[in-house]
């Protein structure tokens, strides 16, 4: 499943970038985030709760951050295993400068199996646009703040 779309925060670019490879911020956005600890160089192991429908379950995984350029460009890799099934994604985050905002684009795909795979894609759809949803207001909140 591919992902893709922008989202414009009003907030430097720097501050955006160093919320999205701050740990202890990227906690905070990732909906259901239960933990979030170092496993090696920018890669993190994670720990969420989801309650996402037919999805919904404890889900266990990593987080690897990779061709930093700050404060502009971020590739994130995920992947995750739970009761039913794994999904696993790769992406980019661009960030560009407006006017005191930022743009962010993103674009990314998403693999899943294991009973994930059955709900029928326009489920999985629509749970992607919820949680990107969640993330860009947790990360709107945490860029306003700092």
């Amino acid at each position: 499943m591919k992902v893709e779309g922008s989202h414009t925060l009003a907030a430097p670019r720097e501050r955006v970038f160093q919320a999205l490879t701050n740990p202890a911020t990227v906690a905070k956005l990732l909906p259901g985030c239960e933990t979030l600890e170092p496993a090696g160089t920018d890669t993190f192991r994670v720990k969420m709760k989801l309650g996402l429908a037919a999805l919904s379950g404890a889900y266990e995984g990593t987080v690897k951050l990779s061709e930093q350029r700050p404060p502009e460009h971020l590739r994130l890799s995920v992947t995750s295993r739970g009761p039913w099934g794994f999904a696993d994604g790769e992406g980019t985050l661009d960030l560009l400068e407006q006017s005191g905002k930022t743009e962010v684009r993103y674009a990314g795909e998403v693999k899943v199996g294991g009973m994930i795979a059955s709900v029928g894609q326009r489920l999985l759809d629509g749970a992607a646009r919820m949680v990107l949803g969640q993330f860009f207001q947790a990360l709107e909140r945490e860029a306003a703040q700092n």
